[in-house]
């Protein structure tokens, strides 16, 4: 039996974090990192049959032609995609009232829409990359067990060989998307790897009043190659959302709206714009 202090259940038989019920949710779910950006898409829907608001949580589940979706907020980082993803998993794979894991598990589908900074100047602002693999600097995934594909390993070692190299300390990992998924959104968007990091300034390379360790970090990671891979963007959740899919059995894709150049120092005027956009696209493939 699972014990209470290592997945807390509320008085209404919610899970704690997010404070949602097994019924309240759908099993395609599309995250996002704010909260305001959940009303944002569900405005979209024929009706809305669940809101629940905790924390930075914000879950949104109703109905789009005739679709059951789910759409939550994370907020920003891998820690909380440690939770989000952790937390959905035990609403339909745990036996919330004896603590155990079910016979029969059942695999969800997650779609983050979500905003991300281009490291190349063939990828600018106002265009949309789907993350066909996502190399993590964060170290979630170094707490947990994960296999990789031959392919990926092989991908792996050269990036951390590139990043040693150069005297970047740090274990990153790797996982890739669901090319299931992938395959309903590639016709329109960019293809590419992205890049994880564990914040927003000094880990992306942006420096304001503060000295930097790795101050040529976009130059070291686009100077990264590996047969015809390229790494196109930075964000700070996708890796986490791909390695935590994996090893608990979902299936998972990540949208990302170019709202910065950082190798052209270019901000979106319209970013607002671009969001809305995809999220009309991400929706329309979704229900097709």
């Amino acid at each position: 039996m699972i014990g209470e202090s290592e997945l807390i259940i509320t008085p209404r038989g919610s899970v704690y974090h997010l404070d949602l019920r097994p019924e309240e949710i759908a099993d395609t779910i599309i995250t996002v990192g704010d909260p305001a950006r959940v009303e944002q898409i569900t405005k979209y829907f024929v009706n809305v049959e669940v809101v629940r608001k905790h924390r930075e949580f914000v879950t949104h589940t109703g109905y789009l032609a005739g679709k059951r979706l789910t759409v939550i907020s994370t907020g920003i980082g891998t820690d909380n995609i440690d939770i989000v993803l952790h937390e959905l998993d035990a609403l339909v794979n745990i036996d919330l009232d004896i603590r155990e894991p079910k016979s029969e598990l059942k695999s969800l589908k997650f779609i983050r829409i979500g905003t991300s900074g281009s490291m190349r100047h063939d990828v600018p602002v106002d265009t949309w990359v789907v993350s066909e693999s996502a190399i993590g600097l964060d170290n979630l995934l170094n707490f947990y067990r994960m296999s990789n594909t031959d392919e990926e390993k092989n991908l792996l070692h050269a990036f951390v060989n590139h990043v040693q190299k150069n005297e970047l300390h740090f274990i990153p990992y790797m996982a890739s998307a669901s090319p299931k998924l992938v395959s309903l959104f590639e016709d329109r968007m960019t293809r590419g790897i992205t890049v994880t990091c564990p914040g927003f300034y000094g880990p992306q390379g942006r420096m304001l009043r503060t000295e930097l360790t790795y101050p040529n970090l976009i130059q070291l990671l686009t100077s990264f190659e590996y047969g015809s891979t390229r790494l196109t963007n930075f964000e700070m959740e996708t890796a986490g959302i791909y390695g935590l899919s994996r090893i608990l059995g979902h299936e998972a894709v990540s949208l990302n709206a170019i709202v910065a150049n950082r190798a052209d120092k270019k901000f979106s005027t319209d970013h607002q714009e671009t969001v809305e956009r995809l999220i009309r696209f991400a929706l329309e493939r979704i229900v097709q």
